[in-house]
C-alpha cells in the first residue's frame, strides 16, 4: 500500500508491528493468527484485528489471508516507523555515546557537486559549519548493521541548512551532523554527515562534506571500508 494515506496509528498498533518483525515480519514474511498474537499481547482476537486492519490502512504492512491465519510483511513505511521507535530509545539510553556507520566508498552521480557549490548554500556551510567544502561530496554504502543505525541520528540535534530560491528554481533545505572519518589507518576530524530533507536516496546511502577532498585526505578508492563516527 502507498505510504500517504493519511491514516495514523497509535502505541497498540505499533508494538503489533513490533511483534511482526520479531517473528520475520521485517525482512520476510510472518504467518501469525489474531487468536495466536491476541494471547501473546493479553488483549482479545477482535482487538487485533482491528489493530491489523489499521496497520494495513496506514501502509505499514502488507498482508496476504491464508487458511491457518495471515501471512504479514512490513513495508518501507512500516520500517521507518520501527527505526523511529529505536531511535527514541537510543535517545533514553546512549544519550551521551555518538552514533558509528560503516560502509564503503562508491561513486556518486556527480550531483554533489553542483549542489554543494550554489551560493545559497555555500554561505549557509561558511556560517554554520565554520568551512567552505570542498565541491563535492563522498558517497558511502552502508552495511546492513549501519542502515539499522542510522535511525539514531534523528536523536541528534542537525544543523540545518534552509532551503532558498532563485529567479529559476527553489531548493530544499538539507541537515548536517558533525563527523569525524576513518579509513586506511588515518583519520579526518572535520566532516559531516549531509542529508537533504527530501532525497532519491535510499537509506544505505550516505554522503559525506569536509572542507577538503576526502578521497585525497584519507586514500580513498571505491569499495574501500570506512567509518563514521558521528558526533552528539
Amino acid at each position: 500500500m502507498a505510504e500517504s494515506t493519511g491514516v495514523t496509528v497509535g502505541a497498540d498498533e505499533r508494538e503489533v508491528l513490533k511483534v511482526l518483525a520479531l517473528d520475520g515480519a521485517l525482512e520476510g514474511q510472518a504467518q501469525v493468527s489474531c487468536s495466536s498474537l491476541g494471547g501473546r499481547l493479553d488483549v482479545s482476537t477482535q482487538t487485533v484485528s482491528r489493530r491489523f486492519q489499521r496497520l494495513d490502512e496506514a501502509g505499514l504492512i502488507d498482508r496476504q489471508i491464508v487458511s491457518d491465519g495471515q501471512l504479514v510483511s512490513t513495508t518501507d513505511a512500516g520500517k521507518r516507523v520501527l527505526r523511529r521507535e529505536y531511535a527514541d530509545y537510543q535517545r533514553l539510553f546512549e544519550r551521551e555515546q555518538g552514533i558509528e556507520l560503516t560502509g564503503m566508498v562508491t561513486g556518486g552521480m556527480g550531483e554533489g557537486k553542483h549542489y554543494i557549490s550554489l551560493s545559497g548554500y555555500m554561505r549557509q556551510f561558511t556560517s554554520k559549519l565554520g568551512y567552505e567544502p570542498f565541491a563535492g561530496t563522498l558517497n558511502i554504502d552502508l552495511d546492513e548493521a549501519s542502515v539499522h543505525a542510522r535511525a539514531g541520528l534523528e536523536s541528534i540535534d542537525p544543523i540545518r541548512i534552509d532551503g532558498w530560491e532563485n529567479d529559476d528554481r527553489t531548493y530544499g533545505p538539507a541537515f548536517c551532523w558533525s563527523a569525524h572519518v576513518e579509513s586506511n589507518g588515518r583519520t579526518y576530524d572535520s566532516a559531516h554527515v549531509i542529508a537533504p530533507e527530501r532525497t532519491h536516496h535510499a537509506d544505505d546511502q550516505l554522503e559525506l562534506i569536509a572542507p577538503d577532498r576526502l578521497r585525497d585526505e584519507l586514500s580513498l578508492e571505491d569499495g574501500d571500508e570506512l567509518t563514521i563516527h558521528v558526533e552528539k
